[in-house]
């Protein structure tokens, strides 16, 4: 699509009678809320499933790269945000000893050919919390700020050709395109910078839909803890740092800064009355109410759509409002055909993983998380959700050192983040252990977390300490973090497919 094209097609876009379109939603909304009661949402048992994001780096210098679109598309990959990522996701699969080993096959299988194709183009596919590398004879801040104007619109020069990315940055719903973080402010004309960042998001369905909100309070409740185990973006390319020491740098670092890219980069300024898109969402009490607040939430990109032949096309303008509720947890309403429809929770928090390994065992943490709380009535379901909120942005700033509070099974407030990571580990073991996985068989798919615990070490930690010892010893800071991202990328490519995290400690 040329840029002319690309500029027309986001004029269409702009051009859409918002109140038709919210009206539209209203009436969607109402229609689910009747599907949901009678029970068109309900499944005979609980699914999980998975979506991970990479980046593509050049492999004989570690430096980011664009991956070609007709690449992506001859190794089965989706295109995302940045013309650097890619993205896969699995078929989603009940959650039983067949369904969860049948996840980790069908991303090996999908991913180790993928990864020999891509080699052949000198392209390495990398799966980490931002990258830090800029392409071969770029800076990071022109990659990505770089834009261009046409026709009154402008476009971004290295954001992949979708109307709907394009036309975010041109819409009136006043996202900020200004990334803020520890020591970096980088303002943009586009929400480009968003695209540093790439993400894993378990899904677990609910087999009764009117079970959601029980599960989804529970998902807030672990969303602190589990986001301490998972923590990988200590660190910014370089060059996007104010002009402070190194030290001062590492003195403030935060071990998932992916967070801040996101809500900075996408919500409205501080001065603007309106509610951030991109936050940790509310309770909710009802079905119904979760509708609802994805119904009025604001729409950066409204849009006039077609029905299609989904069932849950029934709920398209819906839908589509749906895309731009960016929550860290969020339920989701969707089915191809009626027989397929469901309610889901989508965990939004964590970055991408060392390993396929780590990746599983978050998705085995958090569906065994909400099979286990639920039925065992743990107490932590009454946690104050502003304690759950700071619990998580503790992880956000500190990963495994966070400051959490947390009530165990037997009702007792704790502070230990041992205690706090173990006991969900063990709630996750026992929730596959009810869904017909042995204890042997729920422990191996736990044990990459269990040992992240037991080592005090997230992959952020392992990033952190390696620049802090050579900044220690006087090598400059961009020397550092590249040097630790070349390391990060060699040990990957040794443990991608079959290894874990564990192996590199």
């Amino acid at each position: 699509m040329s840029a002319s094209e690309l500029a027309a097609a986001i004029h269409e876009a702009l051009d859409v009678d918002v109140e038709e379109f919210e009206r539209r939603v209203e009436e969607e909304a109402e229609r689910l809320k009747t599907e949901v009661s009678a029970g068109t949402f309900d499944n005979s048992q609980s699914l999980v499933g998975l979506e991970l994001e990479f980046y593509g780096a050049d492999d004989r210098t570690d430096a980011l790269c664009r991956v070609p679109r007709g690449l992506l598309e001859t190794i089965g990959f989706e295109k995302e945000l940045g013309l650097h990522n890619a993205e896969m996701q699995t078929t989603p699969l009940p959650l039983t000893t067949y369904g969860l080993a049948a996840q980790e096959k069908q991303i090996q299988a999908h991913l180790a050919p993928a990864l020999e194709k891509t080699g052949t183009e000198n392209i390495r596919l990398v799966s980490g919390g931002i990258w830090t590398v800029p392409p071969v004879g770029e800076s990071a801040v022109d990659y990505l700020t770089d834009s261009i104007g046409q026709n009154g619109i402008r476009i971004a020069t290295n954001l992949s050709a979708s109307v709907r990315y394009h036309t975010m940055a041109n819409a009136s719903y006043p996202s900020r395109c200004t990334l803020e973080a520890p020591n970096v402010t980088l303002s943009a004309d586009t929400v480009m910078p968003e695209s540093l960042c790439t993400s894993i998001q378990p899904h677990y369905q609910v087999a009764h839909a009117p079970d959601l909100p029980v599960h989804f309070r529970y998902a807030l409740r672990v969303a602190g803890p589990l986001l301490a185990l998972g923590v990988n973006s200590p660190f910014f390319p370089p060059r996007l740092y104010d002009d402070v020491p190194d030290e001062t740098v590492l003195e403030d670092a935060h071990m998932e800064n992916r967070v801040h890219v996101f809500e900075s980069v996408m919500n409205p300024g501080r001065e603007v009355d309106k509610q951030p898109k991109v936050r940790f969402p509310p309770d909710f009490e009802s079905v119904d109410e979760a509708i609802d607040d994805i119904a009025m939430d604001a729409c950066i990109v409204p849009m006039e759509m077609e029905s299609g032949n989904r069932f849950d096309d029934e709920f398209v303008h819906l839908r589509h409002k749906h895309g731009s509720y960016w929550r860290w947890v969020r339920p989701v309403f969707d089915g191809a055909t009626r027989s397929a429809a469901n309610a889901r929770i989508e965990f939004r928090p964590l970055p991408g993983q060392p390993t396929v390994r780590d990746t599983v065992a978050f998705e085995a943490a958090f569906a065994g998380l909400m099979e286990s709380l639920p039925r065992r009535e743990h107490p932590v379901r009454s946690l104050e959700w502003e304690q759950a909120e700071a619990n998580f942005y503790s992880a956000v700033r500190d990963g495994l050192d966070a400051d959490m509070r947390w009530l165990t099974s037997n009702g007792a407030v704790t502070t230990d983040v041992d205690e706090i990571c173990g006991e969900c580990l063990e709630f996750a073991r026992d929730g596959l252990t009810l869904r017909g996985f042995s204890d042997a068989e729920a422990r191996r798919y736990l044990r990459p977390l269990r040992e992240r615990l037991d080592h005090r070490t997230s992959p952020a930690r392992w990033q952190y300490d390696h620049v802090r010892e050579r900044v220690e010893e006087g090598v400059p800071l961009t020397e550092a973090v590249w040097g630790m991202q070349s390391e990060y990328i060699d040990r990957q490519a040794e443990t991608l497919v079959e290894g874990s995290f564990s192996d590199w400690l």
